[in-house]
């Protein structure tokens, strides 16, 4: 796509090595696989190991902990053209790095750090983020899953639903509620009372993994506690806050392979004796698109220079969320109605992104409570309760 703002005028000379990595990676190795996984309904588990030696779990964390002390603009470019191969592989990503070594980072004992960051890094360990439930998802003040405290340690009962990487996962963070609030806890897979089961029958995001996480009387020690949760709730949400930043840029990446692979299509094939691409109706679709992903882009780019500078704030994220998949979405279903019935045909890939994005428009906040979150902060005024 045309750098039609000089974005890379912007990039420092490592921001544009990353992309550029990243983006032969994508077209070499991911998107030629991404038709059948789709279909199959599999995530490719052997691109785990070649991401990691892309340094691509915790980037942005310190090198003693596995981290290549990359900056959040690399971050997001990194999940920009992650997506733009499949919204499952930078789902895999954003939980790996922002969901599961984030929180041992920002919350986890030193002992913790050692034991379970430099192999996450490595892809050695896989893990996966437990909070949404069956009956509680853009509220999780009101999970059901408890941790009561027993000698030595803490008995865990509950169950989380729509967990990403839960089947393949070697390590959970699960947020339960104690006496004293909410904590996050760690639970390795072989911990007894400790269940993880796949979800079968989705029509988007099929090349990820997904399950539920069950806990019957699953025991596990205090030192299994990550000690930094006794903020409560806030901890969780602020790994969603970093989740959802690397969300709005992913979203992008599948937005502009719609349409890119839009243009070039109408651009080569003829009705009436012209190429599609001179009509007018279709070029106003195509300066939307275009228009949308411009302004996406330098909002992303504009909030990860301030997450660089630590002056950002979690209405940042939201807004960048609600924005990248909103436009997102729209691109992807413009794209796949300019490509007639092509536009279904998974050859063409737009019609995998369009049922990707269905599920990241609603994961990580819905759109809803992204603009109540926008709104909040406007007038000062709360409308969740």
């Amino acid at each position: 796509m045309e750098d039609f703002l000089h974005l890379n005028d912007l990039l420092t000379d490592e921001e544009k090595i990353i992309r550029e990595t990243l983006r032969k990676f994508v077209d070499e190795e991911v998107t030629p696989l991404m038709p059948s996984a789709f279909e199959r309904g599999e995530f490719p588990k052997k691109l785990i190991m070649r991401m990691a030696e892309l340094d691509l779990f915790g980037m942005t964390l310190p090198a003693q902990y596995g981290g290549a002390e990359a900056g959040y603009v690399s971050y997001g470019l990194a999940c920009q053209e992650l997506e733009r191969g499949d919204s499952g592989l930078r789902s895999f990503v954003s939980v790996q790095s922002s969901l599961c070594m984030f929180p041992i980072f920002a919350f986890g004992s030193e002992e913790q750090k050692q034991k379970y960051l430099k192999p996450m890094s490595e892809g050695r360990i896989i893990g996966c983020f437990g909070l949404t439930e069956p009956d509680s998802g853009s509220d999780p003040s009101s999970m059901r899953t408890r941790a009561k405290k027993a000698k030595g340690g803490w008995l865990l009962n509950g169950s989380k639903l729509w967990i990403t990487n839960a089947p393949i996962a070697d390590l959970a963070i699960v947020w339960a509620m104690t006496e004293e609030g909410i904590r996050g806890f760690l639970i390795e897979k072989a911990t007894e009372g400790f269940f993880r089961n796949p979800i079968e029958g989705k029509l988007s995001l099929r090349a990820s993994s997904t399950g539920e996480l069950v806990m019957e009387d699953c025991f596990i020690s205090d030192d299994q506690l990550l000690p930094g949760t006794d903020k409560g709730l806030s901890a969780a949400l602020s790994c969603l806050t970093q989740a959802r930043y690397g969300i709005a840029w992913g979203a992008m990446g599948a937005a502009r392979d719609c349409y890119e692979r839009a243009l070039s299509y109408l651009m080569e094939r003829t009705q009436f004796g012209r190429p599609l691409a001179s009509f007018q109706l279709i070029q106003k679709d195509l300066s939307e698109m275009f228009n949308e992903i411009l302004k996406a882009q330098m909002l992303n780019y504009r909030i990860g220079r301030l997450k660089e500078e630590k002056k950002d704030n979690y209405v940042m994220a939201s807004l960048a969320k609600m924005n990248g998949c909103k436009e997102a979405l729209k691109i992807a279903r413009m794209a796949r109605n300019l490509l007639g019935a092509n536009g279904i045909s998974l050859d063409y890939h737009i019609i995998r992104h369009m049922a990707n994005l269905e599920s990241v428009f609603t994961y990580e906040g819905t759109d809803n409570i992204h603009h109540l979150t926008i709104g909040r902060y406007l007038t000062g005024l709360s409308a969740f309760t």
